[in-house]
């Protein structure tokens, strides 16, 4: 009875050591984006960021800046590299799947490279944010807009 016991106990730390081994492997290819974020406020602290869109496989992460600009990340190990884009200061074509960019840095070369995002809008929406032509407008502009037109 004692040896089916400590069988079971040894058992129960060899499943336990699997899973912990399983879980840090999956962790290291899939980075956080949590950790991302407080990444780049610690490169850039003077940022405040309104919208990010990650991509399919998680190393690369976009962001929508506070003034216009755009924000990059991306994952090299459990290293970040962040930059702040200037709007207009790249080149951005479509994939050929429709919902990725291919995204050529002329200031960051080394960074050049075809990104996939789940969607197609995403894509459509991180493109704007690169090219600086996305100008959101919330619904006191708009219904003032409205306001205005009828005048």
């Amino acid at each position: 009875m004692l040896w089916l016991l400590l069988l079971v106990a040894i058992a129960a730390v060899c499943l336990f050591y699997i899973r912990m081994n399983a879980r840090a492997e999956r962790d290291a290819d899939n980075p956080d984006a949590g950790s991302a974020i407080v990444e780049f406020g610690r490169a850039f602290p003077d940022e405040a960021i309104r919208a990010l869109h990650s991509t399919v496989d998680r190393t690369a992460i976009f962001l929508r800046l506070h003034d216009g600009k755009a924000g990059f990340i991306q994952s090299h190990g459990t290293h970040y590299v962040c930059h702040v884009i200037q709007p207009g200061k790249v080149r951005v074509n479509t994939s050929e799947s429709g919902r990725g960019l291919i995204v050529h840095f002329p200031d960051f070369a080394y960074l050049d490279n075809a990104f996939e995002f789940r969607t197609a809008a995403e894509a459509a929406e991180v493109s704007l944010w690169l090219l600086g032509t996305f100008s959101p407008k919330s619904e006191l502009e708009v219904a003032g807009d409205a306001a205005q037109g009828l005048e």
